[in-house]
């Protein structure tokens, strides 16, 4: 439905120097789904979704919407931002505050270039608002509403237009924790039940995780990895999306050859010899970095006789930290220092010797 492809957006700063903002950025997504732009500030993630929405004008590549150009730096198309009929909620929702919500959610209505009835405005407006689970504050004050409400309100007034493409560049981050929490359902429910295609622009990994059907990591302007939430999670490509989603245990290491299980190598690190998993084949001249997930590390107590496979190693434990559902262990391997999440049923004391279980499926390799 969204095609982008080879897009590349510069700007000059305050001294005249160029700024490559977003580099020969490519993805698709399909009619539907809600795909996410995943990065740190100054990553070009925003100026990617406003060169999209039109309110920027890239200096290379090409944007179509149901096979549409709206953009084509080749042939010198660039249709208007009001002209595009996309939906689109800023991290500020901008909302009128000398407008009731039912004005709020109508403006847009009374300026656009087609003109409505006011029965046929009313309908909208009622059906938009209880989309949103506002329908019985229709007459409220907008600056009575809370947070939530606000936002909520301010993607009524996006949803209002009926637009091909939704944008949402950091809608709920204005919100406190629990709030944005409750939200991510809100916004997950509304974008499956009004099946809206959605470009989604977040720097929260959770938010991200929680909502995608398929999300792109950038960084320094250019796309890391693309993949389902799932893909970028458990097999990050690069050490920047390893490291940026979520915590890894990040452990330099050198080939030395096959390990013991089928499509294994051992792999010498600071902890000690592991066998990791690798669909390629791995030079014995290679260098590389291994990332362990906390929560894939299995701490196991020396004297419970468990039966253990993969790579064990012999620990210290450094420091524990207790968190409810789970507590974060550091434990001394060799010469590293590793981070584990685990049950709170694992009670080895600080200084106390622990088993390290790791399964070579569970480490991901980067080659540098």
């Amino acid at each position: 439905m969204l095609s982008v492809q080879g897009l590349s957006t510069e700007y000059a700063d305050g001294k005249g120097k160029v700024v490559k903002a977003a580099q020969d950025v490519s993805f698709e997504v399909p009619q539907g789904k809600l795909f996410t732009l995943l990065g740190p500030s100054g990553c070009g993630k925003t100026t990617t979704l406003r060169s999209i929405a039109g309110l920027e004008r890239p200096v290379k590549g090409a944007i179509t919407v149901d096979g549409k150009p709206v953009f084509a730096a080749g042939k010198g198309i660039f249709m208007a931002p009001n002209h595009r009929n996309f939906g689109m909620v800023f991290q500020s929702y901008a909302i009128w505050p000398h407008m009731s919500v039912f004005e709020n959610a109508a403006f847009p209505l009374h300026v656009g270039k087609t003109k409505f009835s006011k029965k046929q405005i009313e309908e909208k407006v009622e059906r938009v608002l209880n989309a949103v689970a506002l329908g019985d504050y229709a007459g409220r004050e907008a600056t009575r509403l809370s947070g939530g409400q606000q936002q909520r309100l301010a993607l009524a007034r996006a949803l209002i237009m009926e637009p091909r493409l939704l944008l949402l560049d950091e809608p709920l981050s204005n919100l406190d924790a629990k709030l944005r929490e409750m939200m991510r359902f809100e916004l997950k429910r509304l974008q499956r039940e009004l099946n809206l295609t959605t470009l989604y622009v977040t720097h929260d990994q959770q938010e991200a995780l929680a909502l995608s059907h398929q999300i792109a990591v950038m960084n320094a302007g250019k796309v890391v990895q693309l993949g389902t939430p799932r893909e970028i999670y458990e097999a990050p490509a690069a050490r920047f999306v390893a490291d940026f989603i979520g915590s890894s245990n990040f452990l330099e290491g050198k080939v030395l050859g096959r390990g013991q299980e089928t499509g294994s190598w051992a792999v010498e690190t600071p902890a000690g010899k592991i066998d990791v998993s690798a669909e390629e084949a791995l030079d014995l001249k290679d260098n590389l970095t291994v990332a362990v997930r906390p929560e894939n590390i299995h701490l196991v107590e020396p004297d419970k006789g468990e039966s253990l496979s993969g790579n064990v190693l012999d620990g210290i434990v450094d420091s524990k930290v207790f968190l409810g559902e789970c507590v974060d262990y550091i434990v001394n391997v060799g010469k590293a220092k590793l981070l584990a999440r685990v049950h709170p049923s694992v009670r080895t004391p600080i200084g106390g010797r622990i088993l390290v279980n790791i399964k070579p499926a569970k480490v991901n390799v980067i080659l540098r």
